[in-house]
């Protein structure tokens, strides 16, 4: 029997994989510049272009990095070549000498350079627009390979190469976010589904907050096991949650992803905080707006940072009125009007005064929600009572007060960060529990 059933699993496991195979082209993303290599700049065009091109229906196989040698790029293409039918290669298409993709990709494809007029106007007339005099350097780029199709580049200089390759293509373009980008949108991602058939890829993200990674999975573990073929269920942890995405391929799948996320919040329990992929102070943001509330901060040792991810959410002003950032204790006195006693008493890094501290910031800058922290950012200043990583949040909401009590760790950076999104998330979850309560509340 178990015998059977093993072979009906593999079976749908097998026609899951086939029809992935057939339906969903791989695509690999090939990251060019001695500068990413050494950590110069961070390669966040890989992971936007990852992510854009999975909600496409697009599988990323890998993502390879290289620097500015010859024969590095063409053994990353060739290798690509063996695993992807679709190459997106971004850099080393600019003006400069150390630009050498345009001429690396004619030797591979056993083209040349020609002039094109089209791309020099193009050129031109961007140099035109930004009122600078075209230089040799840049009226160069007209130089394009014989055999590659080309796509000219709404924002920049540099044009897009499309390379047809049997079935399978390569698409140079350039590093620059902002060009790749546009040109991903408007031209790219349209002109690959166009010529490649993809199948949508179905997701639901889940933020949690309040329990350690390893803890959660041991809980789902069941639930993992159970997951019918095709579905996968990723970990995402940042400092302070974690992220679970459940993904699988196929718009006919929809039902099952309905029905095993409806499993999966269930198994989450008060630990669920929201089901979206949005950071947690947008999510706030939107908790706030929606309930006509406004927010202010009393911040410590996270020294406004609270305040600035709140802040970095276009129209925050609807909602945000400001913050106190009450570093020493005179201005926590003087300022926020936490009792000096109290701070002799119980210590700064207690509930007693994050609730003043708290309390009294809603008053004075007139907010129905606050949020105010103290704790021990190390890496010195802690005792065997509160060590390094000891933080109190106090959140505010309406008449609510609620103090907590966590231990962030041992590093400086990272205790901030975490102190910041523990916080932010307190106050989410309080809104957000103190609006369902009012919404299961009947009128008589």
């Amino acid at each position: 029997m178990c015998f059977f059933f093993l072979l009906s699993e593999l079976s749908v496991y097998l026609r899951f994989y086939l029809h992935i195979k057939e339906f969903n082209m791989r695509v690999e993303i090939i990251s060019i510049g001695d500068e990413l290599l050494i950590g110069q700049v961070a390669n966040t065009n890989a992971e936007w272009m990852g992510r854009e091109l999975t909600q496409q229906g697009f599988i990323i196989t890998a993502v390879t990095t290289v620097g500015d040698q010859g024969d590095e790029i063409t053994r990353a293409i060739d290798n690509a070549f063996e695993r992807a039918d679709i190459l997106l290669l971004t850099g080393g298409v600019g003006p400069t000498n150390d630009d050498i993709t345009k001429h690396i990709l004619c030797q591979y494809f056993h083209t040349a350079l020609e002039f094109n007029d089209e791309v020099l106007q193009h050129i031109e007339t961007v140099f035109l627009k930004r009122n600078i005099q075209l230089n040799q350097l840049t009226r160069n780029q007209a130089f394009v390979p014989v055999s590659a199709t080309v796509i000219q580049n709404k924002v920049g200089t540099a044009p897009i190469l499309w390379f047809d390759q049997g079935e399978k293509v390569l698409i140079s373009m350039p590093g620059v976010p902002f060009e790749m980008k546009t040109t991903m949108h408007d031209d790219i991602i349209p002109r690959l589904q166009e010529q490649f058939q993809t199948d949508r890829h179905l997701k639901r993200t889940y933020l949690v907050s309040g329990i350690t990674e390893s803890a959660l999975a041991t809980r789902l573990a069941t639930f993992e096991t159970l997951l019918p073929a095709g579905f996968t269920l990723a970990y995402l942890p940042s400092f302070g949650f974690i992220r679970l995405r459940l993904s699988t391929w196929g718009e006919a799948r929809k039902p099952e992803m309905k029905q095993q996320g409806r499993k999966l919040k269930l198994l989450l329990d008060k630990e669920f905080v929201a089901r979206s992929e949005k950071k947690i102070e947008a999510l706030l943001g939107e908790k706030l707006r929606k309930q006509q509330l406004t927010v202010s901060t009393a911040e410590s040792c996270t020294g406004g940072y609270i305040a600035h991810l709140i802040t970095s959410v276009p129209g925050a002003s609807d909602y945000f009125e400001g913050s106190i950032v009450s570093y020493d204790n005179r201005i926590k006195e003087e300022l926020l009007n936490v009792d000096k006693q109290t701070i002799e008493d119980r210590g700064v890094v207690s509930s007693e005064v994050v609730e003043q501290m708290a309390l009294n910031v809603a008053l004075k800058l007139k907010t129905q929600c606050s949020i105010a922290v103290s704790g021990i950012m190390g890496p010195d200043g802690g005792t065997r009572e509160k060590p390094v990583g000891t933080v109190w949040i106090c959140t505010k909401h309406a008449d609510e007060l609620l103090s907590v009590e966590y231990h962030v760790g041992s590093s400086r950076e990272e205790n901030i960060e975490r102190t910041a999104n523990l916080a932010i998330i307190q106050l989410l979850k309080m809104i957000t529990r103190k609006g369902e309560n009012q919404m299961d509340v009947k009128p008589q």
